[in-house]
């Protein structure tokens, strides 16, 4: 992969954190600090799980830039990179997991305020989240078997 088409990609992974730090940040503090008795006790819940769920967010972007660098520095096929696909499912997997245990006020949400498009997005959160850690795994695996086959191969005379 030549260095124009990594470059792309980790411009776009950073502009990938952008929206979470704008959601996280600057929403969630600026709603704590207008509306603390408008939704009570369930604000404070959202709030917790929106930045529990920022912290894997964000780790999975950085093993996402380190493993464009890896690319970049011709060591793809290494256990660095498997180490960094790790992280990702791992972090994937904890969003899916924050998400899931999230949902319950979700659903109570959506219904008090009569929105179910609510409910269709912290759906989709949580099953992109499991793909996303489905997908590490596979090529968690497939670059482990390539190691491994690069290894053989380097052994044969």
């Amino acid at each position: 992969m030549n260095r124009a088409s990594t470059l792309f990609l980790k411009i776009t992974v950073i502009i990938l954190a952008m929206p979470a730090i704008a959601v996280c940040v600057i929403a969630m503090i600026a709603l704590i600090r207008d509306n603390p008795d408008q939704f009570p006790g369930k604000m404070h819940v959202s709030d917790i799980g929106f930045f529990a769920a920022v912290i894997p967010y964000f780790i999975a972007l950085y093993m996402a830039l380190k493993l464009l660098g890896y690319i970049d520095n011709n060591i793809a096929f290494s256990e660095l990179s498997v180490r960094a696909l790790k992280k990702i499912k791992y972090c994937g997997l904890s969003i899916g997991m924050i998400f899931v245990v999230m949902l319950p006020v979700v659903f109570i949400t959506a219904r008090q305020e009569e929105a179910p498009g609510i409910i269709v997005v912290g759906l989709a959160v949580t099953f992109a989240s499991f793909v996303i850690a489905i997908f590490g795994a596979l090529l968690e695996r497939l670059l482990q078997n390539a190691i491994r086959l690069k290894s053989e191969n380097e052994l044969t005379v």
